[in-house]
């Protein structure tokens, strides 16, 4: 599709993956395409990885993002720091910043840096400062009692930077819709879920069509900021964490005390064991196993953190959970660095760890059908998107409510870039714009 004024762009700026879409007047919508490793990608990976190198007689930070951060990563020539899912800071008021070679990085400054990393594989075709750019947030962020106002400011100062000071921010879920009505020849009322890392937001939207023209209209949004990656935390927190020292003893003075489990707590988290190597949690737990009862566990947590192994464990939890939504059981195993961690784990633990997380998803589901005054029997399509919609256990709980019949899905990646595009060629693309 060629660059034109009139074209418009869709970000779907995510926990685990980004996606820009491109859209004519005509409704024609595409992926901006990524060159790498001799393969054209449609989805760049939401990762950084900073590294030092020597020009003349100093030090220079440099900085990759998408798969070129993972590739720099596991090249590992040189000193670096690699960061995933730091979407999930962006509503965290405690988060202040981060320290990475010699210079401090806030939200904004993370934001900015992989934005900017898009843009220079992107290509001309990503234009920030188009009239129609229309980026993805969440219903809610993720996070401990997020600051959605804080998010905001920090999307809007980072997306700024580079040029796109007027876009509008628009609900991931109405982007997910925009792309599903496309296909619908009749007047619908719809349930979108997307399910992303950080985050499940829920949209109720009714969509007619009068003289060929599509209109929808919202009707009630709920989110949560619970998704995948909490899903990925019950596998590290009941396989992983247990192995390394999670619920051992150390001596301090005359006591034996339990190890503080906040550090598992952080390592279960990627967004959080992203950072531990630039904490204090580090220095802490070098510390802790010069006192411990049994040590060994603890010096494999700390070759965890030292070596950044963090992204292999993502990696093998990533690959066990998508096993455990097409098998009954899987062999977990992680390896590297001197760690080996090997467990069989059945579907049904795994539904067990993570039952309160989806009766709490599920909570949310009926918050958005109650917010939009529908009934479950009043909708007659649930359209299901992120890669988190295959769990069984979140399918159940749609299959329940609403009937296997009336769930579709779509590709787990794309949906909600193309729909953000789409609504930039709508009729009226302010009136789905979030104004906080």
């Amino acid at each position: 599709m060629p660059v034109s004024p009139d074209f418009s762009i869709g970000i779907d700026f995510g926990t685990s993956n980004t996606v820009v879409a491109i859209a004519d007047p005509e409704g024609n919508v595409e992926a901006l395409t990524f060159e790498h490793g001799g393969e054209r990608l449609k989805v760049y990976v939401t990762a950084l990885c900073f590294w030092d190198e020597r020009h003349g007689n100093g030090l220079r930070t440099e900085v990759e993002g998408g798969p070129w951060a993972i590739e720099q990563f596991l090249e590992g020539l040189h000193a670096h720091r690699f960061i995933q899912s730091f979407k999930t800071f962006a509503a965290s008021a405690t988060f202040k910043e981060t320290r990475i070679f010699r210079e401090r990085y806030a939200f904004e400054d993370l934001l900015s840096a992989f934005l900017r990393t898009l843009a220079e594989h992107g290509g001309s075709r990503l234009d920030w400062g188009a009239g129609n750019v229309v980026i993805g947030r969440p219903v809610q962020f993720a996070g401990y009692n997020p600051d959605d106002d804080l998010a905001m400011r920090r999307y809007r100062a980072a997306f700024g930077r580079l040029g796109a000071e007027q876009a509008r921010y628009v609900y991931e879920p109405v982007g997910a819709a925009f792309f599903y009505a496309r296909q619908l020849d009749h007047d619908a009322t719809v349930l979108v879920a997307d399910f992303g890392g950080g985050t499940s937001d829920f949209s109720v939207m009714r969509f007619s069509k009068a003289g060929g023209a599509l209109r929808a209209e919202p009707l009630g949004h709920a989110g949560i900021g619970l998704a995948g990656d909490a899903f990925d935390y019950r596998i590290v927190d009941k396989v992983v964490s247990p192995r390394l020292g999670k619920g051992g003893l150390y001596r301090s003075m005359d006591k034996i005390l339990t190890i503080p489990n906040h550090y598992y707590a952080n390592f279960a988290r990627w967004n959080q064991l992203a950072m531990m190597k630039g904490s204090g949690d580090l220095k802490e737990l070098r510390e802790l196993a010069r006192v411990a009862l049994e040590p060994e566990p603890l010096e494999k947590f700390i070759d965890i953190i030292e070596y950044d192994l963090g992204f292999a464990l993502y990696r093998a939890v990533s690959s066990a959970k998508v096993a455990l939504s097409n098998q009954e059981e899987t062999d977990f195993r992680f390896q590297g660095e001197g760690v080996d961690i090997q467990a069989k784990i059945t579907r049904a633990e795994f539904e067990t760890w993570i039952a309160e997380d989806v009766d709490r998803i599920a909570q949310t589901v009926d918050e958005a059908l109650a917010k939009s005054g529908v009934k479950p029997g009043e909708i007659e399509r649930v359209f299901l998107t992120g890669g988190t919609s295959f769990v069984p256990a979140i399918r159940r709980l749609f299959v329940d409510r609403f009937g296997e019949t009336r769930l579709t899905s779509a590709d787990q990646f794309e949906s909600i870039a193309y729909g953000l595009a789409l609504i930039g060629q709508s009729e009226a693309p302010e009136r789905w714009a979030v104004t906080n």
